[in-house]
């Protein structure tokens, strides 16, 4: 790989991961209502989950996602399900006291598993494998799993450094967040962002 590719890697990464999306919505809204250690396990199920998503696309499930219609729609209504169903979870926790009772809370699984169900995700991985892992052709480029692991291993530390940049923002305002009806105002603005990246996922 080039070291112009290696730069427009970077760069493209750079820009996908830390833009606002349903991982790092998520990152956000759990170190503000658990603390930073619980949200920890979420920012390492994302770099878990991209890479063997990626990993899916490059050995041709992604071909065959966007191949198969019904297929796709699957994946983007199961999609959208999980982040309102989320987002209702998230607009229902008003106070630091409801945390215990686990109103959001994501398991590592379902961390990794939410990448699976990440339309975000998929087109990242199929823009991946188009632009670095095979030719203008369409043909495998020289040296393409070389390609495929050095794309995984920038994708990981990009994947976890957004997300832990994202909680430990999250972590930051739980103080103030505690005050008054703070908390909840900021979990429904967090749920509106969950719901309208529902709506942009059915819409791609």
């Amino acid at each position: 790989m080039s070291a112009a590719e290696v730069t427009a890697l970077l760069l493209f990464c750079a820009a996908m991961s830390f833009s606002p999306g349903p991982n790092t919505t998520l990152s956000t809204a759990l170190a503000a209502n658990h603390g930073l250690k619980r949200a920890l396990r979420f920012c390492l199920a994302v770099p878990t989950g991209w890479t063997l998503l990626m990993l899916a696309s490059g050995l041709g499930l992604g071909a065959l996602l966007t191949g198969v219609p019904a297929l796709r729609w699957a994946v983007k209504i199961a999609g959208a399900g999980y982040m309102v169903w989320l987002a209702w979870r998230l607009a229902r926790t008003d106070r630091m006291a409801q945390v215990n009772e686990s109103l959001l809370d994501v398991s590592f699984a379902q961390g990794v598993a939410l990448q699976f169900l990440n339309i975000k995700a998929w087109m990242l991985a199929l823009t991946l494998s188009a632009g670095w892992v095979v030719n203008a052709a369409g043909q495998p480029a020289p040296n393409p799993g070389q390609r495929l692991a050095i794309i995984c291993c920038v994708m990981v530390l990009f994947a976890f450094t957004s997300n832990f940049s994202y909680a430990l923002l999250g972590s930051l305002l739980r103080h103030w967040l505690a005050q008054g009806e703070r908390l909840r105002w900021f979990n429904r603005a967090l749920a509106l962002v969950l719901v309208a990246t529902a709506a942009w996922m059915l819409a791609v």
